[in-house]
């Protein structure tokens, strides 16, 4: 049903316009990065992308910093119609683009409002992609240090091609134990020793 509509409303991953062929930059995987996907296409066509990126941080910046609205977009009680009409009400008010407001309305159909977040970063990743740029996050489960960045931020800076901006950012996740969780672009890779210990739980529990 979420895709029927997603398709409705949107083009999944490429649009016909003036003749070409509009592709997203990267996949982005999950639900998240099917409606990002869509939202790419669709506000690529309407030449709106940079005003439906701004449009989309507005209005995540509303759902951070305003209880009231975060939970009337996380309550599943609220019926679909409902949800609908309070973003379509929403969007007018923060002057959103007619894409945006669209878009929140298919969320808000499709009970994904709930997803609002993810999906803002899935097409902030798409976005980064679509200019070029290469994000990387580092995630440890303790601060590094200044040279391990220097480090790390080396290694990358050789992986990146000629033209791309390499943007690295760091975050601290003690679950991980140790050892690094990294995230280039849509690709992730889970090099913590959290990860190792499941893996060795994992065989151990299937042996016994």
């Amino acid at each position: 049903m979420a895709s029927h509509l997603i398709k409705r409303s949107f083009s999944v991953s490429t649009i016909s316009h003036a003749g070409q062929v509009i592709k997203v930059p990267i996949q982005v995987h999950g639900i998240e990065g099917r409606y990002a996907s869509a939202l790419y296409t669709a506000a690529h066509r309407s030449n709106k992308l940079d005003q439906v990126e701004k449009d989309l941080k507005n209005v995540r910046d509303v759902y951070q910093s305003n209880a009231k609205f975060k939970d009337f977009v996380l309550d599943p009680t609220l019926k679909a119609v409902k949800k609908k009409a309070a973003v379509d009400a929403i969007g007018s008010k923060l002057g959103l683009a007619k894409e945006s407001v669209n878009f929140l309305g298919v969320l808000a159909e499709n009970g994904r409002l709930n997803k609002l977040e993810s999906v803002v970063s899935s097409f902030e990743s798409i976005m980064r992609a679509h200019r070029g740029e290469l994000f990387v996050q580092i995630t440890s489960a303790e601060p590094l240090s200044n040279s391990h960045q220097q480090q790390i931020s080396e290694a990358l800076g050789k992986l990146t091609k000629s033209g791309q901006k390499l943007t690295i950012t760091y975050a601290v996740k003690p679950s991980i134990v140790g050892g690094l969780v990294v995230t280039i672009g849509d690709k992730y890779v889970d090099l913590s020793i959290a990860s190792r210990i499941k893996k060795y739980t994992d065989v151990l529990q299937t042996a016994v």
